[in-house]
């Protein structure tokens, strides 16, 4: 493995940082990267990170300094909730019911809260996952029954493609139901998790409160 230069990186983050408003909150997407990239990036001021994986995450928490905030940004196994929980500041994946009764077990038993997003399925592409537009309105006009999860907001992804006016038709509709039920669940219902890399600025066009980038800022992996 080459060795880390630390100046590329920071001028990566840089740009990444000028080309996102002050509103927006930006999650750096660490998974396969080394604790020694997550901490040259720690030391340039940066404190959200993203992790995909229950066992990396797991194996790198004790190794990095613990005021970092641990976002779960993966598809989240049920089997592997408990591995997570410990953990996490925020989950942005839960995408079914039974993950949530999952999740609020697990946080329950170890006496914590735990914010969470409920991922919404825009995608026109099978491997996505995620509630239905009509499910996740019907979740939220429900009274909510997962104590130890506080709902944040939603988190979508677009489709992988490079038609941008379908992203950007997808984002926009994921704000849309995002600030239909903004008003009425502040103060705590505040995140709009879409956008990466490839679709970010499209995303905060739309109206993303939060983006995950990882390549733009730790570069292309080896």
């Amino acid at each position: 493995m080459a060795p880390l230069d630390r100046p590329a990186l920071a001028a990566r983050y840089s740009a990444v940082k000028a080309s996102i408003p002050g509103n927006v909150t930006l999650v750096a997407v660490s998974k396969t990267r080394t604790v020694e990239e997550i901490r040259a990036l720690y030391d340039l001021g940066h404190r959200a990170f993203g992790e995909n994986y229950p066992q990396e995450l797991r194996e790198k928490v004790p190794q990095l300094p613990q005021d970092i905030e641990w976002h779960f940004i993966g598809h989240l196994q049920r089997s592997n909730v408990k591995h997570v929980i410990p953990f996490a500041h925020m989950i942005h994946g839960l995408d079914s019911e039974r993950l949530l009764d999952e999740v609020a077990k697990r946080a329950n038993d170890l006496g914590r809260s735990v914010d969470v997003l409920l991922q919404v399925l825009i995608a026109q592409e099978e491997t996505k996952h995620g509630f239905s537009m009509d499910e996740a309105k019907a979740t939220m006009l429900a009274p909510w029954k997962w104590p130890g999860l506080r709902l944040r907001g939603l988190m979508g992804m677009a489709t992988n493609t490079d038609d941008r006016t379908l992203v950007k038709r997808e984002f926009e509709d994921l704000a849309g139901l995002f600030h239909s039920f903004e008003e009425a669940m502040r103060p705590t219902f505040d995140t709009l998790s879409m956008g990466m890399s490839g679709d970010a600025s499209i995303a905060i066009e739309a109206g993303s409160t939060m983006v995950r980038i990882g390549t733009a800022i730790f570069g292309e992996r080896c």
